[in-house]
């Protein structure tokens, strides 16, 4: 008698999965395997900002592992050196000075107001998180921290030069100069905030941000001033200004 839990013959063979099936199982598998790593690798990211934090740019794997509650070896199963994890903080440290500075600048609409708000937001960055800032540039030997300083920044001008570019045009001037304006900001900012965090912020946050605006919006102005001479003038003006 047929039992009536069977819906085949015994003699049919026994039904399988399709091979479309089965695989989507797999990469089903490897898919949540793949989340859960990423998640991890994140997880101890976030315990070597911490780490940088209390310990300073010269924390150790053995620091950073006690941060994450987990053994050195753990680290190294994520990550391949001191170097690897290293880049990957540094990607973190840069991911929040671009959220940071992007909506300062998106914000204003006058030409200096532009330039101060861009310092004032570099200059929050630092001092918010100080030893985040040397740990970046200090590390900068690296390759591959090198080239995430380097995406960074040339990620900051690019929105940079597209406002004054914007700004240039509404005033009927030549936007050629936007580019070369927002790389040469971006650097001259990096550059003292470097000096700035390296001596213990000896100057406020205010004042710093007032004495680079100046300096910069009058190397901005002059150009913009210039323009307004025919080129007949500017270039006698030019000789006869030391």
């Amino acid at each position: 008698m047929q039992s009536p839990f069977t819906d085949v013959n015994a003699s049919d063979p026994p039904t399988t999965p399709p091979d479309g099936a089965t695989k989507a199982k797999g990469n089903g598998r490897r898919d949540r395997w793949a989340d859960h790593r990423e998640q991890r690798r994140q997880e101890l990211v976030a315990a070597a900002v911490q780490a940088l934090l209390r310990h300073g740019p010269e924390v150790d794997m053995e620091q950073v592992a006690a941060a994450a509650g987990v053994s050195k070896p753990v680290l190294y199963r994520y990550f391949a050196d001191k170097s690897q994890l290293w880049v990957a903080v540094s990607e973190v440290v840069a991911a929040r000075m671009v959220d940071t500075i992007a909506p300062a600048v998106e914000q204003v609409r006058e030409e200096r107001d532009l330039v101060e708000a861009t310092i004032d937001a570099y200059l929050g960055v630092i001092e918010s998180e100080p030893r985040l800032y040397r740990f970046l540039m200090h590390q900068s030997g690296d390759p591959g921290i090198h080239q995430v300083i380097a995406g960074t920044s040339r990620q900051v001008a690019a929105g940079l030069a597209r406002v004054i570019g914007d700004r240039l045009r509404t005033l009927g001037l030549d936007a050629g100069p936007a580019e070369p304006w927002a790389y040469g900001l971006v650097g001259f900012v990096q550059a003292v905030g470097d000096w700035w965090t390296t001596h213990g912020q000896p100057i406020s946050r205010a004042a710093l941000t007032d004495y680079l605006t100046a300096l910069l919006w009058s190397g901005i102005e002059g150009v913009r001033a210039s323009a307004d001479l025919p080129h007949e003038l500017t270039r006698a003006h030019e000789r006869i200004v030391p």
